[in-house]
């Protein structure tokens, strides 16, 4: 869902939200285990270098930059 924001300097350290949309207010322990483990793997596989990460009950943020492709195309 698009909402404007472009991300004009790929290859720079960005300040990222990202937010449960569908219809749960809270989210499970098993599932942020899944995105834990998603994002080493994205550490490891992609590229994508994790300066910091915060994970809510329905949403996180994260400081990242990315060395491969576009942040972007990533997202």
């Amino acid at each position: 869902m698009p909402t404007g924001y472009q991300i004009n300097k790929q290859d720079k350290l960005h300040f990222v939200t990202l937010q449960i949309v569908v219809g749960l207010t809270y989210l499970p322990v098993k599932y942020r285990d899944i995105i834990i483990s998603n994002l080493a793997c994205c550490q490891k596989n992609k590229g994508l270098e994790i300066f910091a990460r915060v994970i809510m009950s329905n949403h996180m943020h994260l400081l990242v930059k990315i060395e491969r492709e576009d942040l972007s195309s990533f997202l």
